[in-house]
C-alpha cells in the first residue's frame, strides 16, 4: 500500500532547535529560580553542573513523566532544560510531590516557549512545498501550541500553506490511554525493549493522547497507519507509537541522535528511514 498521509513533527525536525531554543532557555533558567528561591548567579552555576552530568550520562537522564523517562534528555534544548530543571529542584529539595513538579514545569515550558525565535532548516520551505504538491494530506502534530506553529508557519509560507493543517498540543510524552479505548491502541504493548548497551530502560509506546491525534487524521483523512508516513526528530516521542501501529517512519535525525534511535529505523527494515536531511522524506512517499 502506497502512502497516502504525511505526519510531521514539528520542533527539531524542521526547524534548528539549538537557534530557536536559546531564548527560550534563558526565560526557562530565570524563571526556575524564582521556583527554586534562587538568584540568578546561582542558578547559572548549579544549571551548568547540572547539565554537564545529564550530558555525560544521556542513557540514566530523561524526561521524566510520572516516575517514567519518557524521552531521551539530550534529544533538545526543551528536554534537557526539563531534565536539568528537576535535578535543580532535587537539589534543593523544591517541590518533592511529582504531580506539583510535572505541572509547574510545563507551566514554564509554556510560557518559555512563547519567546522561542524562528529558525527553519534550510531545505524546510522545500520540502513542505513538494509534500504539498503531491495532493497528499499533511500534517503537523507537535507538543506545542498550534497558534505558535501556526504562525511560524505563515512567516515560513510555503506554497499551498492553506493546505498544511496543525494538530498541536499532542502531549506526546503522556503515558495513558486515550478518551476511547479501541482495539488497534489495546493491541499496542506497554513497553519495547532494546538490549541492555543500547538503552538500559523501556520504551513507552502507550501514549494515548498522542493516539488520538493520530486517529482523528487518519479519521478525518480515510487513512489508517499502513499508509501513514511519520517524519520526526526524537524516535520516543514522534514514531515509536507509529511504528509499532504500523506506521511508516522517518528519523530525521539529530547530529546526537543516539544508537538506540538508529537501531530502531533499521529493525523496520523498509518501514523505517533515516537521514539527517530532510529531503530524504520525499522518496519514502513510494513506500
Amino acid at each position: 500500500m502506497g502512502i497516502r498521509c504525511v505526519v510531521l513533527d514539528f520542533d527539531g525536525t524542521f526547524t534548528d532547535v539549538a537557534a530557536e531554543g536559546a531564548p527560550f532557555v534563558h526565560h526557562f533558567k530565570r524563571h526556575l529560580g524564582e521556583v527554586l528561591g534562587r538568584d540568578e548567579a546561582t542558578v547559572e552555576a548549579a544549571w551548568r553542573e547540572e547539565e554537564a552530568a545529564v550530558l555525560a550520562g544521556a542513557h540514566a537522564f530523561g524526561w521524566d513523566i510520572g516516575g517514567r523517562t519518557v524521552a531521551p534528555a539530550t534529544a533538545d534544548p526543551y528536554l534537557l532544560s526539563n531534565c536539568v530543571a528537576r535535578q535543580l529542584m532535587s537539589r534543593y529539595g523544591v517541590m518533592p510531590e511529582q504531580a506539583q513538579r510535572d505541572e509547574t514545569l510545563q507551566g514554564l515550558y509554556r510560557e518559555a516557549y512563547k519567546l522561542t525565535g524562528t529558525a527553519f532548516k534550510p531545505e524546510a520551505k522545500e520540502v513542505l512545498e513538494a509534500l504539498l504538491a503531491t495532493g497528499l494530506p499533511v500534517w503537523v502534530v507537535t507538543n506545542a501550541h498550534t497558534d505558535l506553529v501556526d504562525a511560524k508557519l505563515d512567516r515560513l509560507a510555503p506554497k499551498g500553506r492553506e493546505r498544511l493543517k496543525v494538530k498541536g498540543d499532542a502531549r506526546k510524552y503522556l503515558i495513558q490511554p486515550p478518551a476511547t479505548v479501541d482495539a488497534r491502541f489495546s493491541s499496542v504493548p506497554e513497553t519495547l525493549a532494546f538490549a541492555q548497551e543500547l538503552l538500559p530502560r523501556p520504551v513507552y509506546l502507550r501514549r494515548g493522547l498522542y493516539y488520538e491525534a493520530l486517529s482523528s487524521i487518519w479519521e478525518r483523512t480515510g487513512t489508517g497507519p499502513e499508509s501513514t508516513l511519520v517524519a520526526g526528530d526524537i524516535y520516543e516521542l514522534d514514531l515509536a507509537l507509529p511504528a509499532v501501529l504500523g506506521a511508516h517512519v522517518q528519523l530525521v535525525a539529530r547530529d546526537n541522535a543516539l544508537p538506540y534511535e538508529l537501531k530502531a529505523m533499521e529493525l523496520l527494515g523498509p518501514r523505517g528511514g533515516s537521514d539527517r536531511s530532510l529531503r530524504a522524506i520525499l522518496p519514502r512517499l513510494q513506500g
